[in-house]
């Protein structure tokens, strides 16, 4: 068994998420271990619960959201890129006044520090780019 981090760049409606989703649940189901699911630049938008894609079309936010919390799986969304793309949590809408927050439940917004920590404590990085 080997761990993995993901790093996530991609938006939900690129193949890059999508294959880093198909990814993850081929490595859950081969019994490896996901140590972190990192989403960076345009991949934050897969924490977003705003998004609402067409009927025929994979809700990938949800999908993500529903593996995430199945498996317990440390979901990190970087601040910086969040707050740029207008991804805020409870305690960023308040901070900056905003009227709602959007991060989907099972996501938490923090900081490059938990890549790096990703990086160090995993076997395995691999990143997933549009």
């Amino acid at each position: 068994m080997q761990s993995f981090t993901l790093v996530v760049y991609g938006s939900p409606d690129t193949q890059a998420a999508s294959t880093a989703y198909n990814f993850a649940q081929a490595l859950l189901k081969a019994g490896h271990q996901i140590y972190r699911l990192f989403f960076y630049q345009d991949g934050v938008f897969n924490a977003c619960s705003f998004n609402t894609p067409p009927q025929d079309e994979e809700n990938l936010p949800a999908s993500w959201q529903t593996l995430i919390q199945e498996y317990d799986l440390d979901a990190v969304v970087c601040v910086a890129s969040a707050l740029k793309r207008g991804i805020v949590n409870d305690a960023e809408a308040e901070r900056y006044d905003l009227a709602a927050s959007n991060l989907r439940k099972g996501f938490e917004i923090s900081g490059l520090g938990q890549l790096i920590d990703g990086v160090i404590q995993s076997d395995r990085v691999i990143n997933f780019l549009p």
